[in-house]
C-alpha cells in the first residue's frame, strides 16, 4: 500500500509540475503562434523554390528568412523541405529553410524569453544562423556527387513522412495590396485563423509531451545528481560537456519544436551549461522518429550525414555563443527557470492567459466559421495528394500541397510541369 501510494503522489507530483509549466507558457504560446499565423498569412510560398534554387550565401540567407517567417511544426518543417527540393530548390538552400522554421521563429524566442530569460532569445538569434552557416559549410564537405543524386532520386519517390499535408498547405492571400489592407481583410482574418489553429495542432502533441516529461524530470531527477552529471563543479569540463551531450539528450527525448522548451528549463536549471542549452534546444531536428524521416526521404547515406552536420554544427554554435556571451558578460548567473513555479494565482501570467484565450478562441470560431475544420484532417496528408487545401481560397488564388517538378502557374487553380535539376 505504501509503494501504491509513493508511487500516485510522484506521479501526481510530476504532473503538478507540468501543469504548473503549461500554465507559465500559456499566453506567450499563443501570443507567438498568432504572431507567426499573421506573417503567414501575408507571405506567400509560390515560387519559394526558385529563390533557393542556388547554394550560395544570398540562397541560403533567402532560405533562412523565409523560414524563419514559415513557422511549422519541426514534422512538417522536415516535409516542407522535401518539397521544396523535389520542386527545384538545392538540397542546401531547403535544410537552411528547415532548421530556420523551427529554430529561428517567434514562438520560439517568446517562451525561451519568458522561460528562461531573454539572454536565451538573443543566443537564438545568434547562434541559429551560425548553425546554418555551419551546416552549408558541412554539406559542401560531405553532401555531394553521389549521396546527392541518391537523395534525389529517394525524395522524388515521395514517400509519405509525417505532418505531408500540413506543410503542403498554402493559405496566404494573394495579391499586390499593402500590408495592412491583406492582413485586416476577410481573407487575411480567415488565413490568419487558419495558420493559427493549423500550426497549434501540428505542435500540440510535441508541447503536451514535453510538459510531460520536464515534470517528471524535475519531479523525479535530484538537482544533484544533474549538477554531477553535468559537471557543474568544474567549468571548464561543464563547458566542454554541455553542446556535446545537449542534442544527445534531445535525440532520445522524443520532443521536438517548442515544446523542448520546458525541458530545456529543467536542463539549465539542473546545471547543463549555456551552450549545451542552446545545442538542446536546436536539436529538434534530430530525434529519432525524424531521423527515420531523413532516411525515407533521402535514403541511408544522406540520413548519416544530415546527422552528422547537424550535431556538429549545434555543439560548435553552441561553444560559440557560450563563448561569445561569456566575453560580453550575457551568460546568466542564475539558475532559475520561471516556468518551474508552482501554482496559479492572481498575477499578470493568469491576467494575460485569461485575455489570449479569449484571442485563441475568437480564431478558432473564425477558423470554424470559415469551413476550415476539414483541413485538420487533411494534416497527414500525402507528398502527392494534389488536392488543394480544403476547397479554400484567399484573393482568387489557392494553393495546392506541392508537387515533384510543378509550379503553380500564377492566378489559377491549375498546374504546369516543369522539371528543373538543380544544384546540390
Amino acid at each position: 500500500m505504501a509503494t501504491v501510494t509513493f508511487v500516485l503522489s510522484a506521479i501526481l507530483d510530476a504532473l503538478a509540475k507540468a501543469g504548473a509549466m503549461g500554465w507559465q507558457i500559456l499566453w506567450p504560446l499563443i501570443l507567438g503562434f498568432a504572431l507567426s499565423a499573421v506573417i503567414q498569412a501575408v507571405v506567400r510560398r509560390e515560387r519559394v523554390a526558385r529563390l533557393l534554387a542556388g547554394r550560395g550565401p544570398r540562397s541560403i540567407a533567402i532560405a533562412t528568412g523565409l523560414g524563419a517567417a514559415s513557422s511549422s511544426c519541426s514534422y512538417a518543417a522536415v516535409a516542407l523541405a522535401r518539397a521544396l527540393f523535389r520542386r527545384g530548390a538545392s538540397f542546401t538552400s531547403a535544410m537552411a529553410f528547415e532548421i530556420a522554421s523551427t529554430n529561428l521563429v517567434l514562438e520560439l524566442g517568446i517562451i525561451l524569453a519568458i522561460s528562461l530569460g531573454w539572454r536565451f532569445t538573443l543566443a537564438e538569434f545568434v547562434a541559429g544562423p551560425l548553425m546554418i552557416l555551419l551546416v552549408a559549410l558541412g554539406f559542401r564537405l560531405w553532401l555531394r556527387g553521389r549521396i546527392v543524386e541518391q537523395a534525389r532520386e529517394q525524395a522524388e519517390r515521395g514517400i509519405a513522412g509525417s505532418m505531408e499535408g500540413h506543410a503542403g498547405m498554402d493559405m496566404s492571400v494573394a495579391g499586390d495590396r499593402p500590408f495592412l489592407a491583406r492582413l485586416l481583410s476577410r481573407d487575411g482574418l480567415v488565413s490568419t485563423s487558419q495558420y493559427f489553429v493549423m500550426d497549434v495542432a501540428a505542435v500540440l502533441r510535441d508541447i503536451v509531451i514535453g510538459l510531460l516529461i520536464a515534470g517528471a524530470f524535475d519531479a523525479w531527477v535530484p538537482r544533484e545528481w544533474l549538477r554531477a552529471v553535468f559537471l557543474t563543479g568544474d567549468p571548464a569540463a561543464a563547458f566542454v560537456l554541455g553542446p556535446l551531450v545537449g542534442p544527445l539528450i534531445a535525440v532520445v527525448s522524443f520532443v521536438c519544436s517548442v515544446g523542448n522548451v520546458p525541458l530545456a528549463a529543467v536542463l539549465w536549471n539542473g546545471g547543463i551549461s549555456f551552450g549545451g542549452v542552446m545545442a538542446f534546444v536546436f536539436a529538434d531536428l534530430l530525434i529519432l522518429p525524424i531521423l527515420v524521416i531523413y532516411r525515407r526521404y533521402y535514403g541511408t547515406r544522406a540520413m548519416l550525414v544530415i546527422a552528422g552536420t547537424f550535431y556538429l554544427a549545434m555543439a560548435l554554435a553552441g561553444y560559440v555563443v557560450e563563448l561569445l556571451f561569456g566575453i560580453l558578460h550575457l551568460v546568466p548567473t542564475e539558475r532559475s527557470a520561471r516556468v518551474l513555479d508552482t501554482g496559479i494565482a492572481w498575477d499578470y501570467t493568469t491576467w494575460l492567459n485569461i485575455v489570449f484565450l479569449a484571442v485563441a478562441a475568437a480564431l478558432l470560431v473564425v477558423f470554424v466559421r470559415s469551413g476550415g475544420w476539414p483541413m485538420l484532417a487533411m494534416m497527414g496528408g500525402s507528398p502527392d495528394a494534389g488536392h488543394e487545401h480544403a476547397g479554400h481560397e484567399h484573393g482568387g488564388h489557392g494553393s495546392a500541397p506541392a508537387h515533384p517538378g510543378h509550379e503553380e502557374h500564377a492566378g489559377h487553380g491549375h498546374l504546369h510541369e516543369r522539371r528543373s535539376s538543380p544544384p546540390a
